[in-house]
């Protein structure tokens, strides 16, 4: 049965098509919330194993490139099937507090990103997650990169991962979509 916490990610379905094509070229892949550095905190994309996980890096969750908006999984995902999001331990800790929605956008991202040939980057966009969402968040620890090293996963949300559009899952303000 789902948990009750939220996802702590979510994607458009522009960002999961893309993550299907880049799958479908380099195999499974993983992405790394960047900290930093030559793209800013831009969410780079790399084969799966590229890219090397800290003890104290934090899995926001776990992309399911099967799902379509608005479905929520029957079964758990072949590892070639899922990309998991992960951040840094520091970064997380002033992250924690919002849900990331993966977008993509047209443009160069990181020449060390996958989908920089494409034309195309991804982005992160934020949400800042509610009181009672921030409560259910606390009652579960998230896995890190020594936990998944253990076998630890996270467990399932209720809410689906994929959104139409970025304004679904963080709307703005004073904007209708």
């Amino acid at each position: 049965m789902p948990g009750t916490a939220p996802r702590r990610v979510r994607a458009t379905a522009a960002a999961m098509d893309l993550l299907r094509r880049l799958r479908g070229l380099h195999g499974p892949l993983m992405l790394h919330q960047s900290g930093g550095c030559c793209d800013g905190s831009a969410p780079m994309c790399y084969p799966a194993g590229e890219f090397v996980i800290g003890d104290r890096d934090v899995l926001l969750g776990l992309l399911d490139l099967r799902l379509r908006a608005d479905e929520l999984p029957d079964t758990d995902p072949e590892p070639e099937d899922s990309a998991p999001v992960w951040i840094s331990g520091p970064q997380f800790t002033a992250w924690q507090h919002t849900q990331l929605i993966l977008d993509v956008v047209p443009g160069r991202g990181s020449g060390f990103s996958l989908e920089s040939p494409e034309g195309f980057r991804f982005l992160s966009r934020g949400r800042v997650f509610e009181p009672g969402e921030l409560r259910a968040l606390a009652a579960t620890e998230p896995v890190t990169g020594a936990g998944w090293e253990r076998g630890e996963r996270p467990l399932p949300a209720a809410e689906p991962q994929v959104v139409a559009e970025a304004a679904d899952a963080c709307p703005v303000p004073g904007r209708s979509h």
